[in-house]
């Protein structure tokens, strides 16, 4: 169901389609997205979809978000992934001095990347932080034009910065592409095209204005119903959102192939009973998904506040049915590409291949973990967790 408006992002994702779907194979073997189709990206507004619209961005409703990454999945793992992690870095604006935010989003090809959080730490000094370190999984490094860096903070005295839990802190601190070398480290199974690089830096400068933190949203700047949501929540839309349209491309495949091939020695695939209730199965399985996503989505924005956060109980809806949705769409693609044959294992060539390589490396990542089930279990039966953001 399109939940967009007539002219919104949905639309414009959908008649990108076959641009994104003609140009796969190349943003594979380049790691790159190519001109012109950048740009047209670009045009249409896919890496602002989660930007306040005080900085000049969509600020769409997270179902809409999802509808939209999930349809450009069907034409491309690795594009939909990079939107998704430029995407998620728009996050951290409503928590930045807004001239920092507009500075970076000024230019309207701009993008940040970034790579998770680790041990890293930062030094603070007289106006801002030294920061030195390296850091991995830079999805969309490629192609951005300001990065981040997440880290502890080291306090003058030598102490370790500690959040409200008692833990530290983990801030985000902000600087231009150039300020960072990238390390060409990104030779993978799949989503070749995400490009996520590490990257590294040593004694950078980096500015108190630039720097910011997800994990007091009582210092939120911007309000509104959509930043209600956790950072971490939205990961995990826009992870499960890949995961269905890259399966759903699979699927459509499937349609075509079954009506057309006759394996050796048996009647055509379409005519054969175990693949008339896998097509069948198939369909409900991702149609299940995206109909109960859509439906929390929409649940959850409706009781959504302009301010604060969303409890832990609303997070671990939100968990469950992403980490469902990626599980049945990765066993939903794992069904197609064997009752595929042959026709599957050709590289480059065909709806089947690159695809299963993508939604495997897809599989690996930590919003994929099959311990989310775990511990939405652990929160059902009462157990409550200290959670961060």
């Amino acid at each position: 169901m399109d939940r967009c408006s007539p002219d919104g992002p949905l639309e414009r994702a959908c008649a990108l389609g076959p641009e994104i779907a003609a140009a796969a194979r190349a943003i594979e073997e380049t790691r790159r997205i190519p001109e012109p189709l950048l740009t047209r990206i670009h045009d249409a507004r896919l890496a602002r979809l989660l930007l306040p619209l005080c900085y000049g961005g969509e600020e769409v409703t997270p179902v809409c978000y999802f509808e939209t990454l999930s349809e450009i999945g069907r034409h491309d793992a690795s594009v939909a992934w990079n939107l998704f992690v430029a995407n998620s870095a728009c996050l951290i604006t409503p928590f930045l001095e807004p001239a920092t935010a507009r500075l970076i989003y000024a230019d309207p090809r701009a993008v940040m990347a970034w790579g998770p959080p680790d041990t890293q730490r930062a030094r603070a000094v007289d106006g801002g932080y030294i920061v030195s370190g390296t850091w991995h999984f830079a999805s969309g490094c490629r192609q951005a034009n300001w990065m981040g860096a997440h880290c502890q903070v080291e306090e003058v005295d030598g102490s370790v910065r500690l959040n409200r839990l008692g833990r530290p802190v983990v801030r985000s601190f902000l600087f231009p592409v150039e300020e960072a070398e990238r390390i060409d480290t990104w030779h993978t199974l799949g989503l070749r095209g995400t490009a996520s690089d590490s990257y590294r830096v040593a004694n950078l400068f980096v500015p108190e204005s630039r720097t910011g933190t997800r994990e007091e949203p009582e210092k939120r700047r911007v309000a509104g119903p959509l930043y209600w949501f956790t950072q971490q929540g939205l990961y995990a839309v826009g992870v499960a959102a890949v995961a269905l349209g890259t399966a759903r491309g699979m699927f459509e495949g499937l349609l075509a192939l079954a009506r057309t091939k006759t394996p050796r020695g048996m009647p055509r695939l379409a005519e054969q009973s175990a693949i008339r209730a896998l097509v069948a199965r198939s369909h409900a399985r991702l149609s299940a998904s995206d109909a109960w996503m859509c439906r929390i989505l929409d649940e959850l924005t409706a009781a959504a506040a302009d301010t604060g956060a969303m409890g832990l109980e609303d997070r671990a809806r939100l968990r469950l049915a992403t980490i469902e949705a990626i599980s049945s769409a990765i066993g939903v693609a794992d069904r197609i590409h064997k009752a595929a044959g042959v026709s599957a294992i050709f590289h480059g060539d065909g709806p089947f291949e690159r695809r299963f390589r993508d939604i495997h490396t897809l599989s690996q990542q930590v919003q994929s973990r099959d311990a989310h089930f775990e511990e939405v279990g652990a929160i059902m039966l009462g157990h409550r967790p200290e959670v961060y953001y």
